[in-house]
């Protein structure tokens, strides 16, 4: 398929813009190597991410001439992998296996399938056209993917997890790709990338409003959803020792009397006993004293 000057120049621009975009967690991954822990951060974009790559690839493919799409969801393909690779490795064991499981199904299962079904329900332009569509699907979700850190950022009002220079460069990204689908009159190309101007310019607008924002301390990203609707829900708790400390301030200091009474008291039993068995031993040698004396 031909190109014109201005598509190729759009498409130029949006492999530079991605493979950018692509290594912009470098930073985060070399963290978590260094760190050995993955803060709370998720997988799910990286998961989502790598199969958007392969559906691309295999769109490309199937459409002939895209070898501007090929290029650089293979690396991101190859990029993805590493990052994944990465986080299963020092990420915690339940994170782990929800990631791993989510490779299986999507990355592995869901491709296959989509291969299968695109090769048998359709032929020619209507297999592109389902392909397509596909495509579409998925890449939104990918864009859409931020919506929890979106999230978190409303809640916390701190950008300490969204990164400036990210969200910048995915709205450049997804300005350049969605000019090139316009260009080719790809509406499977112009559509995902109308998504994500959607979600780029929301995450910009965030940014520039909790920019000056102090974080919150020990605030971390939850892995998982649920971990943050449980973080909403459920109201810090008090220990029943601080309830009682709350309720009577003066607790304490009554609780050090009473053991001071308690160790008066056992010291008065001990000077007791002692005496008696001091009374008994005088008993004793007077008995045996006596009985010596009537005896001679």
């Amino acid at each position: 398929m031909s190109h014109s000057p201005l598509s190729f120049v759009f498409g130029v621009l949006g492999n530079v813009a991605s493979f950018v975009c692509f290594l912009a967690p470098l930073p985060t991954f070399y963290r978590v190597c260094k760190k050995k822990s993955t803060e709370g951060f998720q997988s799910i974009p990286y998961v989502a991410a790598l199969f958007s790559a392969m559906l691309w690839i295999f769109y490309a493919y199937v459409k002939t001439g895209e070898t501007l799409l090929i290029t650089i969801n293979s690396f991101g393909c190859v990029i993805e992998t590493i990052y994944l690779a990465i986080f299963i490795t020092y990420c915690p064991k339940k994170a782990r296996m929800s990631t791993l499981r989510m490779i299986v199904l999507l990355n592995f299962g869901g491709f296959c399938t989509i291969v299968l079904l695109t090769h048998l329900l359709a032929k020619g332009v209507g297999r592109v056209k389902l392909l397509g569509w596909i495509c579409v699907v998925f890449a939104t979700s990918v864009f859409a993917a931020p919506l929890s850190i979106i999230r978190v950022v409303i809640r916390t009002k701190s950008v300490e997890f969204l990164p400036f220079p990210l969200s910048m460069l995915l709205l450049i990204s997804a300005i350049m790709w969605l000019l090139y689908g316009i260009s080719l009159k790809d509406i499977y190309v112009t559509l995902p990338n109308v998504v994500g101007l959607t979600f780029g310019v929301i995450q910009i607008v965030l940014y520039a409003m909790y920019r000056n924002n102090k974080p919150q301390k020990d605030e971390k990203l939850p892995e998982h959803k649920g971990e943050i609707e449980n973080s909403e829900n459920v109201a810090p708790t008090v220990t029943d020792e601080n309830e009682e400390q709350e309720m009577n301030p003066h607790a304490g200091d009554i609780e050090i009397g009473e053991k001071k009474e308690e160790k008066k008291e056992g010291q008065q039993l001990e000077e007791k006993h002692e005496k008696t068995e001091l009374n008994n031993k005088e008993n004793i040698n007077k008995k045996t004293e006596e009985r010596e004396r009537s005896e001679v």
